[in-house]
């Protein structure tokens, strides 16, 4: 009779526990501009979530903008930059967990371009984050990196999506590497002396939203 009435404490006591993780909701779930989820494998372009203005030299002005690739400095690899005018380039986004079919906030994920046609067949359009440049005090936005293998060798490859406003921003914040978390910051552009608009690392994050290929 002891043994028993030991036995239905310890299992009221277990039952009233919360279970461990019950109450951890996943994160939100990215959407794109018509209102739908952010699918992996799927091609989106990433626009300005405020229209840039271009105008030519006959004053002409075209609004829009996007994401694109342009050789800087060395040939190769190429770097992304954001241009106006049109919506740049398609991208996909590659969760961590490569089973999830979705894509939420705060959570790792590669990204590339989809494209096959650039200048530096050798490279692949994988996003990473370049070696610092010393003479501008900037980390950018490189191309080259490599798909999936989180740990320390891929640390640079890994990028996050945030909500920002009513728009979104990308951060760099691995979290496949605990000890690279004091690198977290937002991904916003560098303006360079030749006029391009390059993603480098910011205190000013790139408000940006997705738009369905």
């Amino acid at each position: 009779m002891k043994n028993t009435l030991v036995a239905f404490v310890l299992l009221f006591a277990l039952s009233s526990q919360p279970l461990l993780g019950a109450g951890d909701a996943p994160p939100e779930q990215v959407v794109d501009t018509s209102g739908k989820k952010l699918r992996a494998g799927l091609s989106y372009y990433v626009l300005p979530a405020v229209p840039l203005t271009r105008c030519g030299r006959y004053g002409k002005c075209t609004s829009g903008g996007g994401l694109a690739l342009a050789s800087i400095g060395e040939s190769c690899p190429l770097d992304v930059v954001v241009v106006g005018g049109y919506h740049g380039l398609p991208l996909t986004f590659s969760p961590v967990d490569p089973k999830k079919g979705v894509v939420r906030v705060s959570t790792d994920l590669n990204i590339m371009f989809n494209t096959d046609h650039t200048s530096c067949a050798e490279y692949s359009p994988v996003w990473k984050l370049d070696h610092f440049d010393v003479s501008k005090k900037q980390w950018f936005v490189t191309t080259g990196g490599s798909m999936g293998n989180p740990g320390w060798e891929t640390v640079r490859n890994w990028f996050k999506i945030e909500k920002c406003d009513d728009a979104y921003k990308i951060v760099y914040c691995p979290s496949v590497c605990p000890s690279s978390k004091h690198m977290c910051k937002d991904v916003g552009v560098f303006v360079d002396r030749d006029g391009y608009r390059r993603l480098a690392l910011s205190d000013v994050p790139f408000k940006v939203e997705f738009q369905l290929l």
